[in-house]
């Protein structure tokens, strides 16, 4: 069950991670990072080909290389991150502590994700 479950996660960011490669306002890296993360646990069939797939494998390899990841793709993640939440806590979140929780949260992935080194040039 659990290596289903893997899996279903790993196809599920895929697809979202395909899917920020056409539309700007998902970041398609940190998506593929979890599918690898996923597939790596998972399924090594799947891993492999994750990793040596021509449209993604460069995302996953950089990453793994210390190489870092697109600027374009820290300012997509980092502003998608807090416009939704920005959203959530204003209009969707009654309790005061949940909004802190939350912010609190955001601000630890925003710190996450610029710590991380710049790709000099786009890998795709």
């Amino acid at each position: 069950m659990k290596k289903a479950l893997l899996i279903s996660c790993g196809s599920l960011s895929l697809g979202l991670g395909i899917i920020g490669i056409i539309l700007p306002l998902l970041p398609t890296t940190p998506f593929l990072l979890l599918s690898a993360a996923c597939y790596a646990k998972s399924s090594e069939k799947l891993y492999n080909w994750l990793l040596e797939n021509k449209y993604f494998g460069s995302y996953i390899k950089n990453y793994r290389a210390g190489k870092g990841i697109p600027l374009k793709v820290k300012i997509t993640a980092v502003s998608v991150l807090w416009l939704s939440l920005s959203f959530t806590i204003y209009f969707v979140i009654p309790l005061v502590a949940v909004k802190i929780l939350l912010a609190m949260i955001g601000s630890y992935f925003t710190w996450f994700i610029l710590k991380q080194k710049t790709l000099k040039e786009h890998a795709f």
